[in-house]
């Protein structure tokens, strides 16, 4: 008798989870196009766009079979993907910083220099913010996103020279910005951070 009990106590669970997988299956079937296409507008390699599509969607079924309520599932759905977008531009960040990498200390020399790396990574954050607009374009698109002066000089018309100008003055700026900061954090004239 306890086991029959049991057993109708599972069936409206049983129930309640192929209700959660219908739905589900239905939210990604409606907007999995949509999301993919707007990551892809953002994150230029397929491979990264469709990681991000993949985190996405299994944050939207962790989410669900933890019953947290969802108000505006597709506001929601796009709010997850700009944050995974941005923490995928973060970790490259530090992967392609080209003429900058100088000033950012090795995170593996020991835990002063992992926090002069945190702080000098997150001034240039707001640097970037700081820059002129075209600036702040060409180099997003060419050291953050990993494209070509050629694919960039497409697809807005500018000419190569002109991106390689504003990079080179997006570039300078940057690293007066961040030099004073750098000075303090591992002292004037020297570097021991680096490995």
């Amino acid at each position: 008798m306890k086991d029959a009990a049991s057993l109708e106590r599972l069936e409206p669970l049983e129930s309640m989870t192929h209700e959660q997988d219908r739905r589900i299956t239905e939210i990604v079937r409606r907007e999995r196009a949509r999301l993919l296409n707007f990551i892809r507008r953002r994150v230029t390699d397929p491979l990264d766009a469709e990681d991000v599509l993949q985190d996405v969607l299994y944050r939207l079924v962790e989410t669900n079979r933890l019953l947290m309520p969802i108000d505006h599932i597709t506001g929601w759905l796009f709010h997850v993907a700009r944050n995974r977008i941005t923490d995928l531009f973060r970790q490259s960040r530090t992967d392609r910083l080209g003429d900058l990498e100088d000033l950012l200390p090795s995170p593996d020399a020991g835990p002063e220099a992992a926090y002069a790396h945190g702080v000098l990574v997150d001034e240039l954050e707001l640097a970037l913010d700081e820059l002129p607009a075209d600036q702040r374009a060409v180099f997003v698109a060419h050291e953050l996103e990993g494209r070509s002066f050629k694919e960039i000089a497409a697809e807005t018309g500018v000419s190569v020279n002109t991106l390689l100008s504003r990079k080179h003055y997006a570039v300078r700026r940057l690293r007066r910005r961040l030099q004073g900061i750098y000075d303090e954090l591992v002292g004037e004239g020297r570097n021991p951070t680096r490995s």
